[in-house]
């Protein structure tokens, strides 16, 4: 993800990155207008007299604002799932805030109390790789006993929580945990698991091929068309307007996209790798009895 200044107009505007629209669009844009242009000449220099094309101008209005209606569906949809997985990284946060103070001040001995520690910023770790391309034991702080047992798992980062959850058992048996602590710190680590399956089920649920298929359908046909209705009142100048307009509709259709599975690396996408890590760096502050 990248930090920006959102009061920084002019540095913004001049401001390019890899997943700038422009920088994906530009062999499009050019097709576009030089298409725009041929369209405009055909009808220039052969239906300069035709009549309908002057009335397709208040249709082509008519199918901008019903365009506009489906622009706003799209973005709205796209931020939502956007929204929801920053606020899922978010309750993960506090829910591994919480269960580190609550371990804390059960004054465990320091053994176990590192034993959480390590696995809760494991989870976290897990988490982040398990929504793009699948964990990477490497980058997890795992004994070898503990990789054997995870790599026996269809679903890892379940299998973490459920190393916690042996452990807690063990201390209840020990005596050193009560029924009531064991509570306390299950709704916590409910909270984990709640937040891996709604983050799984954003990504794992794009929106409906249909309505994608449709809108990409639409805003082509509505482009490449357009200087049939703009060549009467512009002329020449309506392939500047029909390839502006192109990249209008076209650059807000990537942009949701992009945002719609928040997950891994694009520019848009949620900074779950520095997440990810502040998750590590406050466990392991409040558990380290060094």
């Amino acid at each position: 993800m990248i930090t920006y200044n959102p009061k920084s107009w002019l540095g913004l505007i001049f401001h390019l990155t890899k997943s700038d629209t422009l920088t994906i669009l530009w062999k499009e844009l050019i097709f576009i207008f030089i298409f725009t242009l041929g369209i405009a000449f055909f009808e220039i220099h052969f239906f300069a007299d035709a009549v309908v094309l002057e009335k397709l101008f208040a249709v082509y209005s008519i199918l901008g604002f019903v365009l506009s209606l489906l622009l706003v569906f799209r973005t709205n949809t796209a931020y939502d799932r956007w929204w929801e997985g920053r606020r899922k990284w978010g309750e993960l946060v506090n829910d591994s805030r919480n269960l580190a103070v609550k371990l804390t001040a059960l004054e465990l001995p320091a053994e176990d109390d590192a034993y959480f520690a390590r696995h809760i910023g494991n989870f976290a770790l897990c988490i982040k790789e398990h929504l793009r391309n699948g964990t990477k034991f490497e980058l997890l702080n795992l004994t070898e006993e503990e990789i054997a047992f995870l790599q026996k798992l269809d679903h890892i980062p379940s299998g973490i929580v459920e190393l916690m959850y042996k452990r807690l058992n063990d201390l209840k048996k020990a005596g050193i945990l009560s029924e009531e602590d064991v509570l306390r710190l299950d709704r916590n680590l409910n909270g984990f698991l709640d937040c891996v399956g709604a983050c799984e089920r954003i990504k794992n649920t794009p929106i409906p091929y249909s309505y994608s298929m449709f809108f990409k359908k639409f805003i082509f046909t509505y482009v490449v068309t357009l200087p049939f209705a703009f060549v009467v009142n512009f002329g020449y100048y309506s392939s500047i307007i029909a390839t502006f307009i192109f990249y209008v509709l076209v650059s807000i259709e990537i942009l949701a996209e992009e945002i719609e599975d928040p997950f891994g690396n694009d520019d848009n996408d949620l900074p779950t790798d520095e997440m990810a890590q502040r998750i590590q760096g406050i466990v392991g502050t409040i558990l380290d009895k060094e």
